[in-house]
């Protein structure tokens, strides 16, 4: 995990939401079609692990993404995501909505992206971050650049980001053993 400066540390701990894009960031941005021309997506394990982690410690999660697939929405749903967002151009205005429905101030909200749609969320939000690999305007406006390109490991690391800033990683992953953590039934 990248070494964190005491500020981002401490915007961290404000974190009551964490907003992510998809395509970069919860995939590699690789738009794969089967013979028949469905959508293929690839999603990393280790990042639902980091979605529901995030979730056990109170923190809200949500996916606002330009594009809308069925693997997208089946993703989420099989993470409990219950603030989903496709087919969203302007980031900025679905986000407000949500922190207004969740009475949150922008200090409150994480948001992870990778290209320039997702650079004037970025702007106001309390944390911004963007994958090892993206887009180099991007990546000037990031307070955190994660060590993980985009699919591989990216939301797992925002949330040891997170949960490391409120307390030790070994403490935070002890819920993760359980064997309910896996079923979703907590």
């Amino acid at each position: 995990m990248v070494h964190l400066p005491n500020v981002v540390k401490e915007k961290a701990r404000a974190i009551q939401l964490v907003v992510f894009d998809v395509d970069g960031v919860l995939t590699d941005g690789t738009l794969s079609y089967s013979a028949s021309g469905e959508e293929v997506k690839h999603f990393n394990v280790k990042d639902g692990v980091g979605i529901k982690l995030l979730a056990e410690y109170g923190i809200t999660t949500a996916i606002i993404s330009a594009k809308s697939s069925a693997p997208l929405a089946r993703r989420a749903a099989d993470l409990g995501i219950g603030h989903f967002f496709p087919g969203s151009h302007d980031k900025w205005a679905v986000l407000s909505e949500l922190m207004d429905k969740l009475m949150l101030d922008s200090n409150e909200v994480c948001y992870v992206g990778d290209d320039v749609i997702d650079l004037k969320v970025m702007k106001k939000v309390g944390l911004s971050v963007s994958p090892q690999d993206a887009f180099w305007l991007v990546k000037d406006h990031a307070d955190v650049i994660t060590d993980a390109l985009g699919g591989r490991g990216v939301a797992r690391e925002v949330a040891d980001i997170i949960l490391g800033s409120r307390m030790p990683l070994d403490e935070a992953y002890i819920k993760a053993m359980l064997p309910e953590f896996e079923t979703g039934k907590h």
